[in-house]
């Protein structure tokens, strides 16, 4: 039985991204029958003498628009995503993919209690109660702002930021963890790394890979392959799925801006080995699950953060190529670029450097191979060639020479322009372009990912010049330690009051 305690044990490509219903779609699922479930619940899983609150975030609203989210609260797990959410009469369903787990039970007539079954391995009861207001994780207070620190000196501000956690928190020894970080600023480069980590180890990225898998698109689109409205059922085997009646259709466009009304996963993907949960779902799974999906495109469809949306446009992409995801990744822009450590696969080379990755318990964790879904997660890298790469997203005009010479090349300009034009809302606060977000008060744009054994943060920003990568060997775990030391490294460059990195 895979425990409840072992949520973080890693089976998310990328961290929780949930989608925000606007306010006209809140008022009017106030008025559908299914609006009774709307709410935060609270509830107790018990195992033996072990037990954890469960809170779960539910929103289900017009055209289907839903918005779910679980907490556990004890391990200080906050946000796993949560999608498939069924509202049939009074019986409730939902999945939590992440973990391959699902709750499933009916709601009490007077709307107040949820009693049913949590499955994961052996069910377990867990009845969840409606709650007024929501329990929000604690963070440490803000460390104050200083000037903004220039590269010469990032370094030596970092050794004193991170002294907690390398004594006693995400860095301490015991842990094996480690970090590579990478900054340029002003055309000036900056590698250097903690713990288990070396400037030259090689990591997972998780689902910046998606930021790549856009790049993809705009090169194609630049080369006259394919067009951002084109449906992707053009570029899926004849006969796998059919047009649909009346009504659009998912478009490229939808795949990456993550408006396509896609769940978060398949619900075939069903792992032959929990450890490398991707590794067997090949397109042929992939088609059959389009063909039972259909590609209607849902009216007024949400943002809604999908692994298999993205996944599916590598594959199509890959598809009107004539060749595997990864050779179009190498022919159209890592080749280009100069990336030689980085791709799908590792060479023998990239394998002597491979960290040791772990889950977010600090326990062993094996890489990942990813198959149909590849282009929504399955890009290994080092630092120095995700430095080269945010560089070319920094200045597109100012690429080597040598990138220019081969006709994928000639393209990279425009197309890596095109995909920092904003097409949709996100988050509260945030618009996005072609798979990458942007922070719409700094104007930075940002991903970040995780596999089983990764994670890693990714962004930078036009306007003041600067980009930077953070390459972790351990994947989410409580205290979202990657993403904070990446939004760390930002503020402390703006001269910003930065978030703690302490225990």
């Amino acid at each position: 039985m895979k425990t409840a305690w072992a949520w973080l044990s890693g089976f998310l490509i990328s961290v929780c991204l949930v989608s925000a219903m606007s306010a006209q779609q809140k008022a009017a699922s106030n008025n559908d029958p299914e609006a009774k479930i709307n709410g935060v619940w609270l509830g107790t899983l018990h195992a033996g003498p072990q037990s954890l609150r469960i809170q779960v975030h539910l929103q289900v609203g017009v055209q289907g628009a839903q918005m779910c989210s679980l907490d556990s609260i004890d391990q200080k797990a906050f946000g796993i995503p949560c999608n498939n959410v069924q509202v049939k009469g009074d019986a409730v369903s939902f999945d939590v993919p992440a973990v391959m787990g699902k709750w499933s039970g009916t709601l009490s007539a007077d709307g107040k209690t949820l009693t049913g079954t949590w499955t994961q391995g052996t069910p377990l009861p867990l009845v969840l109660v409606k709650q007024a207001t929501a329990i929000e994780p604690t963070a440490a207070p803000p460390e104050p702002a200083m000037p903004p620190v220039s590269l010469d000196d990032l370094k030596a501000v970092l050794d004193h930021d991170l002294a907690g956690a390398l004594k006693d928190g995400d860095l301490a020894p015991s842990t094996n963890a480690g970090v590579t970080i990478g900054v340029v600023s002003h055309g000036k480069r900056l590698i250097f790394s903690y713990g288990a980590a070396k400037p030259d180890s090689v990591f997972e990225i998780g689902s910046v890979t998606k930021t790549f898998t856009a790049l993809l698109l705009a090169q194609m689109v630049e080369q006259g392959k394919v067009q951002l409205d084109t449906p992707v059922r053009e570029l899926l085997p004849a006969g796998t799925v059919e047009k649909p009646k009346s009504g659009a259709e998912i478009t490229l466009l939808d795949l990456s801006d993550q408006h396509s009304g896609l769940p978060r996963l398949p619900d075939n993907l069903k792992p032959a080995d929990m450890k490398n949960p991707y590794a067997d779902y090949d397109a042929k799974k992939l088609y059959a699950f389009m063909s039972q999906h259909g590609v209607a495109l849902p009216p007024n469809a949400p943002f809604l953060y999908s692994n298999l949306g993205v996944g599916l446009l590598g594959q199509a992409l890959a598809n009107r190529a004539g060749m595997s995801y990864a050779d179009l990744l190498r022919q159209e822009v890592t080749g280009p670029l100069g990336m030689h450590d980085t791709g799908i696969a590792l060479t023998p080379e990239m394998r002597t450097r491979l960290i040791a990755g772990h889950d977010g318990q600090h326990r062993p964790a094996q890489p990942w191979d990813l198959d149909a879904l590849a282009g929504a997660g399955g890009i290994r890298s080092t630092a120095a060639d995700m430095l080269t790469y945010l560089e070319a997203q920094l200045h597109p005009d100012a690429l080597p020479k040598d990138a220019l010479k081969t006709p994928q090349g000639k393209t990279l300009p425009a197309a890596i322009a095109m995909c920092h034009v904003v097409h949709a809302e996100a988050m509260p606060g945030m618009h996005i372009a072609l798979n990458w977000l942007r922070n719409d008060g700094t104007g930075s744009f940002w991903h970040n990912g995780a596999t089983g054994g990764y994670s890693s943060y990714a962004m930078f920003n036009p306007q003041k010049d600067f980009a930077l990568i953070v390459l972790s060997n351990t994947s989410i775990n409580s205290d979202d330690f990657t993403d904070k030391l990446g939004a760390h490294i930002a503020q402390r460059l703006e001269g910003r009051p930065a978030v703690s990195l302490n225990p």
